[in-house]
């Protein structure tokens, strides 16, 4: 709990609120930082897509992305979390996609793979950050753990883009 306090306070000591796309974790970034008194006050909304179709339609995310990349895909993850951002009223999004298991992917993907991202408003900008990750465990284990990594990487890769959007005003 304390890790999801800590996000929490962060978020609102930076005035930021947030928004999920969540594929492999079905709404647990939602679900885990709701546990914290007062986090409704930084969040803007919390979206489940599993599908290709919904993916598209409510995230924008390329057909042709998918096709190219596959759904447990570092790039389609950023197209997620850059729709998140765009679509609503956040300034941060987080998103992940991935294979919980119980068995490897159709396309030998294995069982705990997930793809995350972060896309976070900065002035004009957005800047995006991914990353995957394998997880080991059952199912529900993964599906924690990747809600939880994603929150708690929530503040680096805010911090990365303050430090980019800092260099780039300093230089323009």
């Amino acid at each position: 709990m304390e890790m999801l306090e800590e996000v929490v306070a962060y978020l609102k000591e930076h005035e930021l609120s947030l928004a999920t796309a969540e594929s492999c974790t079905a709404g647990l970034v939602t679900s885990e930082l709701a546990r914290v008194p007062g986090s409704g006050g930084c969040l803007d909304c919390g979206l489940t897509l599993y599908s290709p179709e919904s993916k598209n339609r409510y995230l924008k995310v390329s057909f042709e992305t998918i096709e190219k990349f596959g759904l447990t895909s570092e790039e389609v993850a950023v197209e997620m979390a850059v729709g998140a951002l765009n679509r609503n009223g956040a300034g941060i999004a987080v998103s992940n996609t991935g294979l919980a298991g119980p068995g490897p992917g159709d396309d030998g993907t294995p069982a705990g793979t997930v793809c995350f991202a972060w896309a976070i408003s900065s002035g004009d900008a957005a800047h995006t950050y991914s990353e995957t990750r394998c997880f080991d465990g059952e199912r529900n284990d993964i599906r924690l753990a990747a809600a939880h990594y994603s929150l708690e990487q929530l503040p680096h890769y805010h911090q990365q883009a303050q430090k980019q959007y800092q260099s780039t005003e300093e230089g323009g």
